[in-house]
């Protein structure tokens, strides 16, 4: 099974707690990285794919002390080995310029308001991580248990595989 991360940025330490405790279903698949500066998940993600990991979804707070979240994300989607990652902004803060921005040039995959709920969260990070799976994994079937099974199953199949009975 390939080894996948989930990085996590939010300057504020309750709110990134928060935001990988209610990650914790996908942490027996994904890697989950918490991050409180858009510098550290440089770092991170630079370690990470020193390790052999791949960052497969990244969820970043906009307003932080440096480098905001947005443009993280559009540096993030400049590189290469980055690119892939599906990328989901968590803010109450950004304004729609900034929304935009991120939109337009970080191919920003979703927005998430703070505060949010838990079920919201989960929905909206299987779907990006079954997105990213199916584009990016030699095994979708491996995520099964924690992803859109439906939709893995039918993606194997797409590929000319039969699906396992």
């Amino acid at each position: 099974m390939e080894r996948i991360a989930i990085v996590c940025i939010d300057d504020e330490r309750e709110v990134l707690d928060a935001l990988v405790r209610d990650l914790e279903d996908f942490a027996s698949y994904f890697r989950i990285e918490p991050c409180e500066s858009a510098a550290d998940a440089e770092q991170v993600i630079e370690d990470l794919i020193r390790e052999g990991w791949t960052p497969g979804l990244v969820l970043a707070d906009h307003l932080m002390p440096g480098t905001s979240g947005v443009d993280f994300l559009i540096a993030l989607n400049s590189r290469p080995e980055t690119r892939a990652a599906r990328k989901i902004l968590v803010t109450a803060q950004a304004g729609l310029e900034d929304t935009v921005r991120a939109v337009n040039r970080a191919d920003l995959d979703y927005y998430v308001r703070k505060p949010w709920k838990k079920s919201e969260l989960h929905k909206v990070v299987r779907r990006f991580l079954t997105d990213f799976v199916l584009e990016n994994s030699s095994d979708p079937l491996a995520f099964v248990p924690v992803l859109d099974a439906p939709r893995l199953f039918e993606g194997f199949r797409d590929r000319g595989a039969p699906a396992p009975s």
